[in-house]
Protein backbone atom coordinates (compact mmCIF):
# COMPACT_ATOMS: atom_id res chain seq x y z
CA UNK A 1 0.00 0.00 0.00
CA UNK A 2 1.21 3.20 -1.04
CA UNK A 3 1.75 6.46 1.55
CA UNK A 4 -0.06 9.22 1.71
CA UNK A 5 -3.31 7.89 0.73
CA UNK A 6 -5.77 10.29 -1.29
CA UNK A 7 -8.61 8.13 -0.58
CA UNK A 8 -7.43 6.78 3.17
CA UNK A 9 -10.59 5.56 4.02
CA UNK A 10 -13.07 4.08 1.12
CA UNK A 11 -16.58 2.75 1.36
CA UNK A 12 -16.18 -1.02 1.58
CA UNK A 13 -19.09 -3.48 -0.39
CA UNK A 14 -19.58 -7.12 0.07
CA UNK A 15 -18.92 -8.99 -2.72
CA UNK A 16 -21.94 -10.53 -4.30
CA UNK A 17 -22.42 -13.98 -4.70
CA UNK A 18 -20.48 -15.31 -8.18
CA UNK A 19 -23.68 -16.53 -10.41
CA UNK A 20 -23.52 -20.34 -11.38
CA UNK A 21 -23.30 -19.99 -15.59
CA UNK A 22 -24.94 -23.25 -17.39
CA UNK A 23 -24.98 -23.66 -21.25
CA UNK A 24 -24.99 -20.46 -22.90
CA UNK A 25 -27.71 -20.26 -25.57
CA UNK A 26 -26.70 -18.12 -27.78
CA UNK A 27 -23.74 -20.21 -28.38
CA UNK A 28 -20.32 -20.81 -27.06
CA UNK A 29 -18.73 -17.81 -28.18
CA UNK A 30 -20.95 -15.28 -27.14
CA UNK A 31 -19.92 -12.69 -24.40
CA UNK A 32 -21.74 -11.10 -22.50
CA UNK A 33 -21.36 -8.22 -19.41
CA UNK A 34 -21.31 -11.25 -16.80
CA UNK A 35 -18.59 -12.95 -18.76
CA UNK A 36 -15.80 -9.87 -18.61
CA UNK A 37 -17.15 -8.84 -15.45
CA UNK A 38 -16.41 -12.06 -13.72
CA UNK A 39 -12.99 -11.80 -15.22
CA UNK A 40 -12.81 -8.10 -13.82
CA UNK A 41 -14.14 -7.97 -10.94
CA UNK A 42 -11.67 -9.45 -8.73
CA UNK A 43 -8.48 -7.13 -9.97
CA UNK A 44 -7.35 -5.36 -6.89
CA UNK A 45 -7.61 -1.84 -6.18
CA UNK A 46 -3.47 -0.22 -6.55
CA UNK A 47 -3.93 1.40 -3.34
CA UNK A 48 -6.18 -0.19 -1.31
CA UNK A 49 -6.58 -4.27 -0.17
CA UNK A 50 -9.90 -4.51 -1.71
CA UNK A 51 -11.22 -5.74 -5.46
CA UNK A 52 -12.90 -3.11 -7.98
CA UNK A 53 -16.00 -4.89 -6.89
CA UNK A 54 -15.75 -4.45 -3.35
CA UNK A 55 -14.97 -0.44 -3.94
CA UNK A 56 -17.99 0.04 -6.47
CA UNK A 57 -15.50 1.36 -9.47
CA UNK A 58 -17.00 -0.98 -11.87
CA UNK A 59 -20.42 -3.42 -11.70
CA UNK A 60 -21.98 -5.61 -14.29
CA UNK A 61 -24.30 -2.55 -15.20
CA UNK A 62 -21.05 -0.76 -16.21
CA UNK A 63 -20.38 -3.25 -19.00
CA UNK A 64 -21.64 -3.03 -22.58
CA UNK A 65 -21.22 -5.16 -25.40
CA UNK A 66 -21.66 -5.21 -28.81
CA UNK A 67 -21.36 -8.54 -30.30
CA UNK A 68 -22.35 -8.00 -33.66
CA UNK A 69 -19.67 -4.99 -34.37
CA UNK A 70 -17.32 -6.90 -31.67
CA UNK A 71 -16.84 -4.12 -28.96
CA UNK A 72 -17.01 -4.20 -25.31
CA UNK A 73 -17.15 -1.02 -23.50
CA UNK A 74 -16.03 -0.67 -19.38
CA UNK A 75 -17.18 2.60 -17.54
CA UNK A 76 -15.70 2.34 -13.82
CA UNK A 77 -16.13 5.04 -11.78
CA UNK A 78 -12.90 6.13 -9.17
CA UNK A 79 -13.72 6.35 -5.69
CA UNK A 80 -12.98 9.98 -5.71
CA UNK A 81 -12.89 12.71 -7.90
CA UNK A 82 -8.79 13.41 -7.95
CA UNK A 83 -8.19 9.77 -7.60
CA UNK A 84 -4.22 9.11 -8.80
CA UNK A 85 -4.90 6.00 -9.73
CA UNK A 86 -7.58 6.38 -12.84
CA UNK A 87 -4.97 6.02 -15.32
CA UNK A 88 -3.88 2.75 -13.62
CA UNK A 89 -7.04 0.85 -12.96
CA UNK A 90 -7.85 1.48 -16.58
CA UNK A 91 -4.39 0.46 -17.58
CA UNK A 92 -5.33 -3.37 -15.34
CA UNK A 93 -8.82 -3.62 -17.01
CA UNK A 94 -7.16 -3.22 -20.44
CA UNK A 95 -4.35 -5.90 -19.66
CA UNK A 96 -7.01 -8.38 -17.89
CA UNK A 97 -9.35 -8.23 -20.88
CA UNK A 98 -6.56 -8.47 -23.80
CA UNK A 99 -5.38 -11.48 -21.75
CA UNK A 100 -8.58 -12.99 -22.24
CA UNK A 101 -10.28 -11.96 -25.38
CA UNK A 102 -9.33 -12.62 -29.23
CA UNK A 103 -7.96 -9.05 -30.37
CA UNK A 104 -10.96 -8.55 -33.05
CA UNK A 105 -12.28 -7.37 -30.02
CA UNK A 106 -12.37 -3.06 -29.42
CA UNK A 107 -12.31 -2.29 -26.11
CA UNK A 108 -13.00 1.01 -24.91
CA UNK A 109 -12.25 1.66 -21.45
CA UNK A 110 -13.62 5.36 -19.89
CA UNK A 111 -14.04 6.75 -16.40
CA UNK A 112 -17.70 7.61 -15.87
CA UNK A 113 -18.81 10.95 -17.07
CA UNK A 114 -18.50 13.28 -14.23
CA UNK A 115 -17.06 10.84 -12.01
CA UNK A 116 -13.04 11.94 -12.20
CA UNK A 117 -12.10 15.82 -12.63
CA UNK A 118 -9.56 15.09 -15.34
CA UNK A 119 -11.75 12.60 -17.44
CA UNK A 120 -11.31 13.55 -20.63
CA UNK A 121 -7.32 13.09 -19.88
CA UNK A 122 -7.58 9.82 -18.64
CA UNK A 123 -9.84 8.91 -21.18
CA UNK A 124 -7.73 9.57 -24.07
CA UNK A 125 -5.11 8.12 -21.93
CA UNK A 126 -6.49 4.66 -21.71
CA UNK A 127 -7.52 4.47 -25.30
CA UNK A 128 -4.71 5.63 -26.85
CA UNK A 129 -2.32 2.10 -28.30
CA UNK A 130 0.85 4.09 -28.34
CA UNK A 131 0.45 5.75 -24.48
CA UNK A 132 -1.16 2.11 -23.35
CA UNK A 133 2.23 0.29 -24.70
CA UNK A 134 4.55 2.97 -23.24
CA UNK A 135 2.85 3.14 -20.20
CA UNK A 136 3.47 -0.94 -19.88
CA UNK A 137 6.80 -0.84 -20.69
CA UNK A 138 7.51 1.96 -17.61
CA UNK A 139 8.69 -1.32 -15.12
CA UNK A 140 7.53 0.12 -11.85
CA UNK A 141 3.82 0.53 -13.83
CA UNK A 142 3.97 -2.61 -15.34
CA UNK A 143 5.07 -4.26 -11.67
CA UNK A 144 2.08 -2.54 -10.07
CA UNK A 145 -0.71 -3.29 -12.85
CA UNK A 146 0.73 -6.63 -12.58
CA UNK A 147 0.52 -6.60 -8.57
CA UNK A 148 -3.30 -5.65 -9.08
CA UNK A 149 -3.94 -8.46 -11.49
CA UNK A 150 -2.33 -11.54 -9.80
CA UNK A 151 -2.73 -10.77 -6.20
CA UNK A 152 -4.03 -13.25 -4.52
CA UNK A 153 -4.63 -11.02 -1.41
CA UNK A 154 -8.44 -11.01 -1.77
Amino acid sequence: MTLGLINANPVVHAKKERVARSEDPHGEDAVDPLEIYDIVRDIRDPEHPYSLEQLSVLSEESITVDEKLGRILITFTPTIQHCSMAAVIGLCLRVKLKECFPPHFKVDIKVAPGSHADEESVNKQLNDKERVAAALENPNLRQLVDECLYSNEL
